[in-house]
């Protein structure tokens, strides 16, 4: 690897891990707040509070679609927390999971039980006796929080089975806050059992829009523009197209912007210009000129998730690139 291509992994890799804060950050941490014990002076304590007469905790739903940042929010809110990412023994008082495929209740036991640093043996061992074990796993460890990401896809079989289990983490001698991220069909599938749903509290990730967002990311641009050494973009409708190229999702929009960075140090560029977002756009979309949301006029009319066979026939267009120095 040259000198100039480290320098541009090296640039590239902390965009990357960069944090964009948002009003989403403190709703997160408002609803995880309000499930844990306080002791008398108010503090935060790593353990969950009860909230009925037979000792039930409650759990967060956060909802999003593909791309929207759901998992990098909770991540984020989890291992920053005051008190759940102190870590005795070497541990966080949370555990967390993304769900293993074949997503059955059996399969995320077991990837729990060895993130919790449990020997699984192979076996035909019951699955409800996997999660006697894991729950006293969860008690041994301290284990206040636990995380499935990606949870709609571990409803795709077993749901009744899977609601239970879920009802089962919630309850008992020593339950924990159960916290469940996925798309849409999350919520859709916990609305179908009253006393799951009545457990959870909603965190609905609203997408970007021009009229809240556009200054926003219109200044994080010029700043990533400036850690990357580059002169920041002029177009004015460049926002506008950002928002839609990337379905309205706040993660997908970050990942744009450091895409569209990437094409522009690859080809030693001083500036960022719209055109490194076409063609990023156009490396991971595959679509023709024609369909590209930063090269139409009327990029509005144009589905990003349409497929070409949806797609009405347009009128060619023509590229007019500045030429490069």
């Amino acid at each position: 690897m040259t000198e100039q291509a480290k320098k541009i992994a090296d640039t590239l890799e902390t965009l990357r891990n960069l944090h964009v804060g948002s009003p989403r950050d403190a709703e997160f941490a408002s609803h995880l707040d309000r499930l844990l014990k306080r002791d008398p002076s108010g503090n935060l304590l790593p353990e969950a509070l009860r909230f009925t007469s037979t000792g039930e905790t409650r759990g967060i739903l956060v909802i999003d679609g593909p791309g929207g940042g759901k998992s990098t929010l909770v991540d984020r809110g989890l291992s920053r927390h005051p008190v759940l990412s102190q870590m005795p023994e070497g541990r966080p008082l949370y555990l967390d999971t993304v769900v293993p495929s074949p997503a059955t209740l059996k399969s995320v036991t077991q990837e729990l039980l060895t993130r919790s640093g449990y020997p699984v043996k192979s076996g035909r061992s019951e699955v409800w006796s996997q999660l006697h074990v894991f729950r006293e796993r969860l008690h041994l460890l301290g284990i206040a929080v636990l995380w499935i990401d990606e949870a709609h896809d571990l409803f795709c079989a077993d749901r009744n089975l899977i609601l239970r289990a879920v009802k089962t983490l919630m309850q008992g001698e020593h339950p924990v806050i159960v916290i469940l991220s996925g798309t849409e069909r999350l919520r859709e599938i916990i609305r179908t059992d009253a006393q799951v749903k009545r457990r959870f509290s909603t965190i609905n990730l609203k997408p970007v829009a021009v009229h809240t967002d556009k200054e926003q990311f219109a200044a994080l641009i010029e700043q990533y523009c400036a850690r990357a050494e580059l002169e920041p973009p002029q177009q004015e409708d460049l926002v506008d197209r950002l928002f839609h190229a990337s379905r309205y999702r706040f993660g997908r929009c970050i990942e744009t912007i450091n895409a569209a960075i990437e094409q522009a140090l690859n080809h030693g560029e001083a500036a960022l210009d719209i055109w490194h977002f076409s063609e990023a756009w156009a490396f991971d979309e595959g679509c023709p000129l024609d369909q590209n949301v930063f090269e139409v006029p009327e990029w509005w009319t144009i589905d990003p998730d349409a497929s070409d066979e949806e797609e009405e026939p347009r009128k060619p267009v023509k590229r007019k690139r500045k030429q490069r120095a």
